[in-house]
C-alpha cells in the first residue's frame, strides 16, 4: 500500500510540474491523434501556396526550437524551408548516360545527404550573412517535406555579447551547413555514433580511407 501511494504521488507530482511547453511537447509526440492531423492536413495546405524558402514570425514548434537552441531576441531568426521527397534522379539529358554500362542507372539512386541537411543548405544560401544552429522537421505531404531553419545573425549585438551563443560569430563557423558542421549534416558524415565501430568515422570517412590506403615505406636513415 504504501508503496502504491509513493508511486501515485510521484504521478501527481510530475503532472503538476508540467510546463506549458511540456504539454505541446505531449501533443507533438502523438503525431496520429486527430487534433494534429487536422491542423497539420491545413497547415500543409497554406506552406504549398507559399514560396518554397520564406520567413516565420515565430517557429510553429516553440518546444523543439528552444531545445535546439532558439530563444526569442534579437538577432534570432526562424525560416520554413521546403524540400521535394524521394530519391535522386541522375541529371543527364534524356536519360542517356554516355559511358560504361555500370554507371547507366538513372531512377532509384539515393543521395548522400539527407533532406534536413538540403533544406538547411538551401535557406543558408537565401540568408548569405545568417548563419545556420539547427533545424526540426514541421510537415509533409505526398510531394514535399517541410522544415524550419534557426538562424543567427552573427552581426547582431544581442549575439555577440551573449556568451551563450556567441561562438557562431567566430569566422570557422562560416557556411556551417555548406560545410556539414549541423546536427544534420553530422549524421549524414557518419559522426553521430559512438564506440568502437564508430573510430573509422573519425575524423572522417574519407580521412579514414586514406591513412588505410596510403603506402607508407620507412626509410632506415
Amino acid at each position: 500500500k504504501r508503496k502504491r501511494r509513493r508511486q501515485r504521488h510521484k504521478t501527481e507530482n510530475t503532472h503538476n510540474n508540467m510546463g506549458a511547453y511540456k504539454y505541446v511537447e505531449e501533443l507533438w509526440k502523438k503525431k496520429q491523434s486527430d487534433v494534429l492531423r487536422f491542423l497539420q492536413r491545413i497547415r500543409v495546405w497554406e506552406y504549398r501556396q507559399l514560396p518554397s524558402i520564406c520567413r516565420v514570425t515565430r517557429p510553429t514548434r516553440p518546444d523543439k526550437a528552444r531545445r535546439l537552441g532558439y530563444k526569442a531576441k534579437q538577432g534570432f531568426v526562424i525560416y520554413r524551408a521546403r524540400v521535394r521527397r524521394g530519391g535522386r534522379k541522375r541529371p543527364v539529358r534524356k536519360g542517356i548516360v554516355n559511358g560504361k554500362p555500370v554507371h547507366c542507372g538513372i531512377t532509384k539512386l539515393k543521395f548522400a545527404r539527407n533532406l534536413k541537411s538540403v533544406a538547411e543548405e538551401r535557406a543558408a544560401r537565401r540568408c548569405g550573412a545568417l548563419r545556420v544552429l539547427n533545424s526540426y522537421w514541421l510537415n509533409q505531404d505526398s510531394v514535399y517535406k517541410y522544415y524550419e531553419v534557426i538562424m543567427v545573425d552573427p552581426m547582431h549585438k544581442a549575439i555577440r555579447s551573449d556568451p551563450r551563443i556567441n561562438w557562431i560569430c567566430a569566422p570557422t563557423h562560416k557556411g556551417r551547413a555548406m560545410r556539414g558542421l549541423t546536427s544534420a549534416g553530422r549524421k549524414h558524415r557518419g559522426l553521430h555514433g559512438k564506440g568502437h565501430n564508430y573510430t573509422k568515422n573519425r575524423s572522417s570517412k574519407h580521412a579514414q580511407w586514406k591513412n588505410n590506403n596510403r603506402l607508407s615505406l620507412k626509410r632506415y636513415r
